[in-house]
């Protein structure tokens, strides 16, 4: 089956999957969906005796359609492999009752290497085979950890450059420090003084800048992005969820058909709609527990209907969820209207002027298949303190978010259905943070020694993403006004 993409926000003819990959958003400013989704092929019999690579290669086959089986298995290969720490890409370990789903394995020690990783090889290839001479600018907005990812995946990548923008002082000192050193000739960091929600509103105007789109056709440039909003990062986040089903039938942790809860930190929405479309593909799935921090504009969004950012915007320890503005909904909210573009795009209207949106109950009726709650910083401090206490095992605050999220869903529904947490982050990330939840006498410790001490507790040896920026000189050190961010393109790229 041919699976094309259209726009969540007109009617435009359906595009193939490389056009939409090398183009990110539509020029209406809506996101990308497929035209259908696609159902699983292989049993989870056949699945659980197959690599992350193999698992990998039958999810993206049913998307990617324009893509042979040969580019294909290429882009995977050279994806996943010895950057990740691990053979198994993606383990399981199982902790007070849960299986956290360790997507951190990767090269820059976030979930984001899962997609990032292959997305640079999706795109050349796209680029390929739809005869594009011109050099493709990556042009993204982080919370955190997408930038770091994103960067080492394109660095020195041909026909590519890369511009990364962050809240400046609204991510970790491991994350800044991680992007700022980043090498790369291709490779561009920019701190803007504003939030997330600022930086990623900015480049969305930039994408949607007609006149700045003709200037960049001639010189030769044209936009693409690596935020979730591109289908190319959203469909290969699809194959871990398929891989963890996978690798508990194949463990004998659950039978063949058997319903699982899977339980997400959000921010953005990308990474729990994979795990919807998972679903929507035959994942035998029953929940999806979407876990908000403090900034819990979709907790609020599933209890009550109404999508509201006018609200103060809270920095917290989980900073890569420190958004209001979460873009990847829209495919949801389309999805719930009955894919009515015209009704989605009034409500993304709305949500771009009053800030503030409303759906019917009809609509409501068909997010069934979601949860929401959300955990205070006390909630996500205790979390990592009671796990280190009771197994020994250690997690990130993100990670913490979710668990905590999940301890109070079971406690209000009893539900005793086995759970897949989906584990964002190496706590060696945000290691101020989780020492300091372990035990308040870190709280005042310098950043490194922190590393060193989580080192000893957890038994885990220190990552190569964070021994090589101990001594990491300082590559990048722009920062802009929120309002600044398309004159700091235009110099970059000398337009």
């Amino acid at each position: 089956m041919e699976v094309l993409y259209k726009s969540t926000r007109s009617d435009m003819a359906p595009i193939k999957a490389s056009e939409a990959i090398l183009k990110g958003l539509s020029d209406d400013g809506g996101l990308f969906v497929p035209t259908a989704i696609p159902a699983l092929d292989k049993s989870f019999a056949e699945l659980s005796q197959m690599s992350y690579q193999q698992v990998a290669y039958e999810v993206l086959k049913l998307y990617l359609t324009d893509f042979t089986g040969e580019e294909l298995k290429d882009c995977i290969a050279k994806a996943y492999d010895s950057k990740f720490d691990t053979p198994k890409i993606a383990p399981l370990r199982k902790a007070q009752g849960a299986y956290y789903l360790e997507l951190f394995h990767g090269a820059t020690i976030a979930f984001k290497d899962m997609a990032l990783s292959i997305l640079p090889h999706l795109m050349t290839t796209s680029a390929k085979k739809n005869n594009v001479k011109n050099e493709i600018v990556i042009l993204t907005a982080t919370s955190g950890d997408t930038g770091k990812a994103a960067l080492a995946g394109f660095a020195d990548v041909p026909g590519t450059r890369i511009i990364v923008f962050y809240p400046k002082g609204g991510v970790s000192a491991v994350q800044e420090k991680q992007m700022v050193t980043q090498k790369g000739n291709n490779t561009h960091v920019i701190g803007i003084n504003g939030n997330f929600d600022d930086a990623q509103t900015g480049v969305k105007n930039i994408f949607n800048d007609k006149a700045l789109a003709a200037q960049m056709e001639e010189k030769g440039f044209q936009f693409s992005s690596a935020n979730s909003i591109n289908i190319g990062r959203l469909v290969p986040q699809i194959a871990y969820y398929v891989y963890a089903y996978a690798q508990l039938v194949a463990d004998g942790q659950i039978t063949d058909g058997e319903k699982i809860n899977i339980c997400v930190p959000t921010g953005n929405f990308g990474n729990i709609l994979a795990a919807y479309y998972a679903k929507k593909m035959g994942l035998p799935v029953e929940k999806l527990i979407c876990a908000s921090n403090e900034n819990k504009v979709l907790y609020d969004f599933f209890a009550s209907g109404t999508y509201d950012r006018n609200r103060d915007f809270i920095l917290t320890s989980s900073p890569s969820m420190d958004i209001l503005i979460s873009s990847n909904l829209e495919r949801l909210i389309y999805f719930v209207t009955g894919e009515d573009a015209a009704k989605n795009a009034a409500f993304m209207q709305q949500l771009s002027g009053d800030g503030v949106y409303e759906i019917t109950d009809d609509m409501r009726a068909k997010l069934s298949d979601f949860w929401g709650g959300c955990a205070t910083e006390q909630e996500c401090f205790g979390k990592i303190k009671a796990l280190y206490e009771a197994e020994g095992y250690i997690i990130d605050t993100h990670t913490a978010v979710a668990g905590a999220v999940y301890d109070a869903y079971v406690k209000e529904t009893g539900d005793q259905a086995k759970t897949v947490i989906a584990s964002t982050a190496s706590p060696y990330k945000f290691s101020r943070s989780v020492m300091t939840a372990i035990d308040e006498a870190y709280k005042d410790q310098e950043d490194f020694a922190l590393i060193d001490a989580l080192c000893e507790k957890s038994g885990v040896a220190i990552p190569p993403a964070i021994e090589q920026i101990r001594t990491a000189p300082v590559l990048h050190n722009t920062v802009c006004g929120k309002d600044e961010m398309k004159q700091a393109v235009c110099s970059w790229l000398g337009i």
